[in-house]
């Protein structure tokens, strides 16, 4: 249990309606499912029943099959597409539209070149002017970007597209290294409020 004296809002990454309600039960606030709802029929209905806020995240495939050669038409279209479909589906089972956030899924069944047209085109996915979340914190299509396969050499661009993605939109960044990241968005944040002066 969770306590009443937890302080973070707290979220659980699954899929399943029943690892869901468990969570919610010991305190958890947020469901996000990385199916958007896919996996189970039940997911909506629970997240409407208990008031819980809901990250819709797109994957194509399953996490085993996600990256054998991904494919779209226009992949800024078809997740677009994608979220539309899936709000509607969750508005119908009752879930409040003030509740639903939006993830489009780097590194999810996506190349380097699915990821970087996502990113550069983030406010074409924004749905009702719902939140984004976005997450690029050390994923593997960094160290492509920069031609490395070290793992400590991916903070550097995590940073940068932590600070671009909050200037072009992202309401909530998923980090590891916080610290850093923190300190990168306050450094955004006191130039976009100098810029609106």
């Amino acid at each position: 249990m969770l306590g009443a004296s937890a302080s973070a809002l707290i979220s659980i990454d699954t899929s399943k309606s029943a690892v869901a309600r468990g969570a919610l039960d010991a305190g958890a606030a947020i469901i996000n499912d990385v199916t958007a709802g896919h996996a189970d029929p039940e997911m909506f209905p629970l997240a409407a029943e208990r008031k819980a806020a809901l990250i819709l995240m797109h994957m194509q495939g399953t996490p085993r099959t996600m990256q054998v050669a991904p494919r779209y038409d226009d992949v800024v279209r078809d997740v677009g597409n994608f979220f539309r479909q899936q709000y509607e589906r969750a508005l119908q089972c009752g879930v409040d539209a003030m509740a639903i956030a939006f993830d489009p899924g780097i590194g999810f069944g996506k190349t380097v070149e699915h990821n970087l047209a996502l990113l550069a085109h983030l406010e074409r996915l924004r749905i009702q002017n719902r939140p984004l979340v976005v997450g690029v914190s050390r994923k593997s299509s960094l160290g492509k970007m920069i031609g490395s396969n070290a793992m400590e050499d991916r903070l550097a661009p995590t940073i940068a597209f932590t600070a671009l993605l909050r200037e072009r939109g992202a309401n909530v960044l998923r980090v590891h290294d916080v610290k850093e990241n923190v300190a990168a968005l306050r450094a955004t944040e006191a130039l976009l409020e100098a810029t609106a002066k």
